[in-house]
């Protein structure tokens, strides 16, 4: 391919600026095999006189990419495609330990020239207008953690659909959409289900779900069905301040700030988790084997569902996938 056999078109309109028009317009077709590597990119005084712009302008973008490790120039000669690397955006809620072994899985699955930027939401959704926005045609697909905001699905609109994967949690989502998610109410009460002889044991079930958490509010809904099905008498505690450890009740939470004070509490009440009390963790991590001869836990698989997210980054195909949901009984229980 030559540099007149290239084109794009700026829109001079546009809220976007017109570097970042041109930026976006070449890792797209780097990213869909338009262009390949070693492939001539117009020099800049074509750009400039074909679109309209200032040389200031198409350096920039030119810089950008190289920067990028996009495009390369050779002296004496013009720009260049530097290679068929890709660019991907993984876009996840927090850093906790389960997100770690996710992330691990994803980037470790991926070929060497596809490189993953991460950025985190925090669950604010101006911090998630910020991320997408500014990421929008820069990146040669999207790995998307949902969250619970009325804005959400318009924000993701502006993303191409075959280029977008949403993860993790079924909310927002549309019938088109491609996604990998996790069931947060019926795997969770097959996973309670499979822990009755366990919960027989004690005389009460309750639940801590603090009110800071941002964990799907169907998973109580399951939970109260559960119990009321197999009989046991319940509690939902939703301010940690109220979480006081008693004999013979059995403790479900979905925060690791809940397992630690109830560590501290059995500690200080000469309690033998196991026997005396019982707890199970919502989400496992590499260290919940290890704390106080194990943690029971009811885990998605986060390991599987980075593996999955990365095929769809290497596959151009739809995707629309739920990662299994299980019970891991130990000590705790």
């Amino acid at each position: 391919m030559n540099e007149n056999d290239f084109a794009f078109t700026i829109n001079h309109e546009s809220d976007i600026p017109k570097y970042q028009q041109l930026v976006n317009s070449i890792n797209n077709a780097i990213a869909e095999n338009i262009l390949n590597k070693g492939a001539l990119l117009p020099s800049v005084n074509s750009i400039c006189k074909t679109n309209q712009l200032s040389r200031d302008t198409v350096f920039k973008a030119y810089s950008i990419l190289k920067e990028q490790r996009a495009i390369e120039s050779v002296p004496n000669k013009g720009y260049y495609v530097a290679g068929e690397t890709r660019k991907v955006l993984l876009v996840l809620d927090t850093f906790k330990a389960y997100k770690e072994v996710l992330y691990h899985s994803f980037v470790n699955n991926l070929p060497d020239n596809i490189i993953t930027d991460v950025q985190f939401h925090h669950y604010n959704i101006d911090n998630f207008k910020t991320i997408i926005n500014n990421s929008v045609g820069k990146y040669y697909k999207y790995v998307v953690m949902n969250f619970d905001h009325k804005e959400v699905a318009s924000v993701l609109a502006t993303i191409s659909n075959d280029k977008l994967l949403l993860i993790d949690w079924n909310i927002h989502s549309k019938a088109k959409n491609n996604y990998v998610f996790q069931d947060f109410g019926k795997a969770f009460y097959a996973s309670l289900k499979e822990a009755v002889d366990s919960f027989k044991k004690y005389k009460e079930i309750d639940f801590v779900y603090p009110n800071y958490t941002n964990h799907p509010i169907e998973t109580i809904t399951f939970f109260k069905k559960f119990c009321d099905d197999y009989k046991f008498k319940y509690k939902i505690i939703t301010n940690p301040k109220d979480f006081n450890i008693e004999k013979n009740i059995a403790y479900i939470s979905v925060s690791d700030r809940i397992l630690g004070i109830f560590l501290e509490q059995c500690r200080e009440k000469e309690f033998e988790p196991g026997e005396d009390v019982g707890f199970l963790s919502y989400n496992d991590t590499p260290m919940k084997k290890f704390i106080y001869k194990g943690i029971s836990v009811i885990s998605t698989d986060f390991k599987e569902l980075g593996t999955k997210g990365a095929e769809f980054i290497t596959k151009d195909e739809p995707m629309q996938y739920y990662v299994s949901t299980n019970l891991i009984l130990r000590e705790s229980l």
